[in-house]
């Protein structure tokens, strides 16, 4: 079984507001359209990780009715880093029967349904511990780790994050190639989120 992870108890410095709260071109807030994406995929055990925006996530995702049985797990110190994140997200997700984790992060909400498909094909098909969309030199989200380097993530070094596990265990990542932008939008600045989201034109 596969449980899947959404990231979004960072703070959102240099955006200046909440990412989950975001809204994409279609006034979805980026943490429900990752929701809708990840269970349209098939993903039926969902965890959101939220921090200081706790009840607004909460609120939009009630009101969004997701077709699974999304779960909220509140980071008490988001500040601790991402890791710290992931290890709350941990918490509530591996119970028995969880073989992978499929992690994404708030701020890359664009991924297609197709993409998400396909990392969760390739690790079922080849057991590979890690599987990430890629385009060329570029990787995407979601990314898939599988239960081999759960402790590993435990263990991590929160000053450093997952992207030490990922480097650490180079020779177990299966890049997954798909032509799908959205899997490589990461909307972490105003200007990126302008990019992302471009505003209709109502001048003259």
């Amino acid at each position: 079984m596969l449980a899947a992870i959404v990231l979004a108890a960072g703070q959102s410095s240099r955006m200046g507001s909440p990412k989950a709260l975001l809204l994409d071109a279609q006034g979805r807030p980026f943490v429900a359209r990752i929701v809708h994406t990840l269970t349209a995929a098939g993903c039926t055990e969902v965890t959101v990780v939220t921090g200081a925006a706790h009840d607004a996530v909460r609120e939009v995702l009630a009101g969004d009715d997701p077709r699974s049985r999304v779960r909220l797990a509140r980071n008490p110190q988001p500040e601790r880093g991402q890791l710290s994140s992931i290890w709350t997200g941990m918490d509530d997700a591996v119970r028995p029967g969880v073989s992978a984790l499929l992690l994404t992060l708030v701020d890359a909400p664009f991924f297609s349904v197709e993409t998400v498909r396909a990392v969760i094909h390739a690790h079922d098909t080849t057991g590979a511990s890690i599987v990430r969309p890629a385009r060329g030199d570029t990787h995407g989200h979601p990314v898939i780790f599988g239960r081999l380097l759960f402790d590993a993530l435990r263990r991590a070094d929160p000053a450093v994050g997952a992207k030490a596990i990922v480097r650490t265990h180079a020779e177990q990542i299966l890049n997954v190639a798909v032509e799908d932008d959205g899997a490589f939008i990461d909307v972490d600045t105003p200007a990126d989120y302008a990019r992302a989201v471009p505003r209709p034109n109502t001048m003259g």
